[in-house]
């Protein structure tokens, strides 16, 4: 009885022990079908210890049963049906040791007492964890082993190597991608019931490296420039509604309009008509000046009649001198 996980680093091939550990082993499988693990992140990775995952929040307290994921999704509930517990008894067994790299063990939260002093029941829910070194016995006893690594050695390796902060959380996200069920002797529970799709999203927030984001990746020089003044330009366009002389920063001028800045003071709007009609016919030109005292701003909009005359004046007077001054045009 077998599961597959496809992980961002590699994919890793689960044997399941069915027999040994039956309840251990459904609560696993049915939680796969219903997709739960799909995009969960490994919040706990220690070298040569372990590799933790199977909570949604990514956080170590989240989590739960299928039994207790199927009463709070249940649609057909009774008002007087009490909740599954969030957890189940482990079913830790002698003769399945941490003795392996590569096993497989579900994690067993402990019996704690709440702010209220109300006694709360531990026991296994979703989270469970890969054992990335061999005979790590401490674990013995603890935790409820129900599966070994069949495949994945490589992907084992790669996730013990990886970076990770004082939590022991990886500074970029490993993820299951998606899991395949490839064995599954345990008959539906009759409220199962399978999502129509996989998830596309991850269920916790993450603020790290995405799992399919290379942190080293450089842009070509062109389109690292040409975001610069993207960023530039939003910022110009930004401190020109503050001072009132756009209405909205995210506005855009039509594309039979010209943007002309870097203008010397002297510069009249008949000034750039005469220069610029040679392109086509202009509809408008106005230099935009203070609205106090009258004094130009140094930029100016120029509107032609059609597109293509506007591109052509794009092209042809950037940086060209006009009255001393070198001007810059956009569109």
């Amino acid at each position: 009885m077998s599961v597959l996980f496809e992980t961002s680093l590699g994919d890793i091939v689960i044997d399941l022990e069915t027999e040994l550990c039956p309840k251990t082993c459904e609560n696993f499988l049915k939680l796969c079908k219903v997709y739960y693990y799909n995009l969960n992140a490994f919040f706990n990775v220690s070298k040569d210890f372990l590799a933790q995952v199977g909570d949604p929040t990514a956080t170590g307290t989240g989590g739960e049963s299928i039994w207790s994921y199927l009463a709070s999704t249940s649609l057909t509930k009774s008002p007087n049906e009490s909740k599954p517990s969030r957890y189940f008894a482990p079913e830790i067994r002698p003769r399945l040791k941490h003795t392996k790299r590569g096993t497989v063990s579900m994690a067993v939260a402990p019996a704690l007492v709440d702010a209220s002093g109300e006694h709360v029941q531990g026991g296994c829910g979703s989270q469970f964890f890969i054992t990335l070194g061999d005979n790590v016995d401490y674990l013995d006893g603890k935790h409820a082993v129900f599966g070994h690594v069949v495949e994945g050695e490589e992907t084992l390796e790669k996730i013990n190597e990886v970076y990770v902060d004082q939590d022991s959380r990886p500074y970029k996200d490993i993820r299951i991608r998606h899991v395949v069920i490839l064995d599954d002797p345990f008959a539906d529970p009759p409220n199962l019931v399978i999502p129509p799709s996989v998830p596309t999203r991850p269920p916790d927030n993450s603020n790290r490296i995405a799992e399919d984001e290379d942190p080293l990746f450089q842009l070509p020089e062109e389109e690292e420039e040409r975001i610069r003044r993207e960023k530039a330009a939003a910022a110009s366009a930004l401190t020109l509604e503050m001072v009132g002389d756009l209405p909205f920063a995210n506005v855009r001028p039509p594309e039979n309009v010209l943007f002309v800045c870097k203008l010397n003071p002297v510069t009249r709007d008949e000034d750039l008509e005469l220069i610029f009609s040679r392109f086509g016919v202009i509809m408008s030109c106005q230099v935009i000046r203070d609205k106090k005292t009258g004094d130009s701003l140094q930029y100016a909009f120029i509107e032609f009649d059609k597109r293509e005359d506007a591109e052509q004046a794009y092209f042809k007077m950037q940086n060209v001198l006009v009255d001393d001054r070198r001007i810059w045009v956009d569109l």
